[in-house]
């Protein structure tokens, strides 16, 4: 199955970063995992999570065909700064605006926070997902009381949301497509966002 994906990379190893390369390492597809820190700091993570992820620097994970971002929102500037444009690659916002301790919602002047991402990422083509389950539901067996956890994506790119939902099918998820990224994008958000951190399960 892995096969048919694109190559991914992953920037940030937190909470969501970790728990989106374990659902990866669940299904042995491979993974560029990366963080500030360096590769190195990474390798005891790396190898509790399973030998189809493997650690990276930043530039590696973002030079992946597919990279999914998730850094604290007051570090997305820096974590993101001097990386080449990404020519049509897609992107993952993984990202909430609001961060420990103080969990004080970020001022976004009225614009959603994937709106704001993606003006961080120049050339992307952004997708939203991975962001509204808690990291564990997001790193655990997604079948449920015989359904599929539910895991929505928004986006102004058809294609880019396309290929964001066969990796969600690949892991075993049920994708819904909630629309655009402002729109869509809202939806989802934490917090303030309606279908945040709502664990919902699809039935066939």
């Amino acid at each position: 199955m892995s096969n048919t994906l694109p190559s991914i990379g992953i920037i940030g190893a937190g909470q969501i970063g970790s728990a989106f390369a374990h659902a990866l390492a669940r299904h042995d597809i491979p993974a560029v995992l990366s963080n500030s820190r360096g590769p190195q700091s990474l390798q005891a993570l790396v190898q509790a999570i399973g030998p189809s992820v493997r650690a990276g620097t930043r530039e590696e994970a973002a030079a992946q065909q597919m990279v999914l971002v998730a850094v604290n929102w007051s570090k997305l500037p820096a974590a993101l700064a001097g990386l080449p444009d990404f020519d049509g690659r897609i992107v993952i916002d993984a990202n909430n605006p609001i961060e420990a301790p103080l969990f004080k919602p970020v001022e976004l002047q009225g614009r959603s926070s994937s709106e704001v991402f993606a003006s961080l990422v120049p050339g992307a083509r952004v997708v939203k997902a991975f962001n509204h389950l808690k990291p564990a539901l997001v790193a655990g067996d997604p079948a449920q009381r015989g359904g599929q956890r539910v895991l929505f994506l928004a986006g102004d790119d058809t294609a880019a949301k396309q290929a964001v939902g066969t990796l969600v099918q690949a892991l075993g998820f049920a994708g819904i497509d909630l629309g655009s990224l402002a729109g869509g994008g809202r939806l989802s958000q934490f917090p303030g966002g309606p279908l945040a951190a709502q664990e919902l399960v699809r039935f066939a």
